[in-house]
């Protein structure tokens, strides 16, 4: 059975097989607790731990020290904001005025979720709301800031355009206003280079199935010094993790993801450049090939490896059934279940009919120039299809504005 295309990279990777290669032995060889500090071991866990720990620091430009291991972005998410909220609330639960956090309307359901319920608790929350380009800038925070804000949550790359927001320049801000800033970077992180000390980050999040890891494992960076950043722990148990995340470690997908961050490390530049050239590829070749085709966010401040990608006069569904040997999304691969149309692309001002019709493919390491050869003759085959049942696409074909037309209804 031949297997679709897979260009849905964004929602997970492959693991590598050289990252597998480095996590087989922790499942039977070396398979001690590394919370075991009286015998070998454990001494042999905690030192494949602690080698992760330098490994995924580096690739952020951070201390080991400053890793806290978690079961991914999701939970990392939740830890640095209802973490952060409820060390520097203000006043207590039940009161007015427990501080104030900048958020935006196109952030990951692990960022929006966790801010609705601290708004349900007594925060207040702005939500900042991107341009047509989909960019959030410094400017739009120093403009939402206010005395009692407590923490600036922005994603470093958004997950279903691939817009990269002003995440230094927004550092920036919240450093000169005492506030702590918090990225989400799944998308990120392991793709572009990332340095949390020139960037201004306090907190970042990653995950090792978004970078050729395991899934089931992640981090948080938590900033040490100037200034020292402070959690309230959302588990606990054992007081791991600096007391931070209590439970015992997986230690397998920890050296994978470890494994997974050092690879990156070495091999960014050039996957970066590769990748880059296939998706202008991909965009420039199917608008070439068709009309109202239409790349959503910002022309050039996108990831390397994504894209997505609107067809006008094609019902979204029956695109998605039309190009089945190539796997992709409608969407974010968390809400793809919902027939609703994208919240990010509405969130730009797409209206519902562009939204539904919209396809985010994104490349990756295994991804090949032969690949993208052959979803762009998919994709137009499918589409050029569509279009030939589309009563729309005829009246668009005569020139005619369809938003001008007053339909009736018997």
């Amino acid at each position: 059975m031949n297997r679709p295309i897979y260009m849905d990279n964004a929602a997970t990777t492959r693991t590598d097989p050289r990252v597998v290669e480095a996590m087989l032995p922790y499942f039977t060889e070396i398979y001690g607790n590394p919370g075991s500090r009286n015998h070998a071991y454990g001494w042999e866990s905690e030192g494949a731990v602690d080698k992760a720990r330098e490994q995924a620091a580096s690739l952020i430009g951070a201390g080991p020290k400053e890793i806290v291991w978690t079961s991914g972005a999701t939970e990392s998410n939740n830890l640095a904001i209802k973490g952060t909220a409820q060390m520097y609330a203000k006043a207590p639960a039940g009161s007015t005025g427990r501080g104030h956090i900048i958020s935006c309307i196109i952030e990951h359901k692990a960022v929006l979720d966790p801010c609705k319920r601290l708004e349900r608790e007594g925060f207040d929350v702005t939500w900042l709301q991107p341009g047509p380009d989909g960019i959030i800038t410094a400017e739009m925070v120093r403009e939402a800031m206010r005395d009692d804000t407590i923490l600036v949550t922005i994603m470093w790359a958004n997950n279903e355009i691939g817009t990269i927001n002003e995440i230094p320049e927004i550092g920036a801000v919240c450093r000169e206003k005492g506030v702590v800033f918090h990225t989400d970077a799944t998308q990120w992180v392991g793709k572009m280079p990332t340095d949390v000390q020139a960037d201004n980050v306090d907190l970042l999040s990653w995950s090792g199935h978004k970078i050729y890891g395991p899934k089931g494992v992640g981090a948080l960076y938590v900033r040490r010094r100037r200034p020292r950043v402070r959690l309230q722990a959302q588990m606990d148990g054992g007081g791991h993790e600096r007391g931070m995340r209590s439970g015992t470690l997986n230690v397998p997908g920890i050296v994978g993801f470890g494994a997974a961050c050092e690879l990156c490390d070495r091999e960014m530049e050039a996957e970066r450049d590769r990748l880059l050239a296939l998706r202008r590829k991909l965009e420039v070749e199917l608008s070439a090939r068709m009309d109202v085709v239409e790349v959503n966010g910002h022309a050039e401040r996108r990831l390397p490896n994504l894209t997505n990608i609107s067809f006008g006069f094609v019902e979204g569904e029956s695109l998605m059934m039309g190009i089945k040997d190539i796997a992709c999304s409608s969407g974010s691969a968390c809400t793809s279940a919902s027939l609703e149309p994208s919240y990010v692309l509405k969130g730009l001002g797409l209206g519902d009919e562009l939204a539904h019709s919209s396809l985010r493919l994104s490349l990756g390491r295994f991804s090949t120039e032969e690949e993208v050869d052959q979803a762009i003759e998919g994709i137009t085959t499918a589409v050029l299809h569509l279009r030939k049942l589309s009563p729309l696409y005829d009246l668009h074909n005569e020139g005619i504005d369809i938003t001008t037309i007053e339909w009736q209804s018997h």
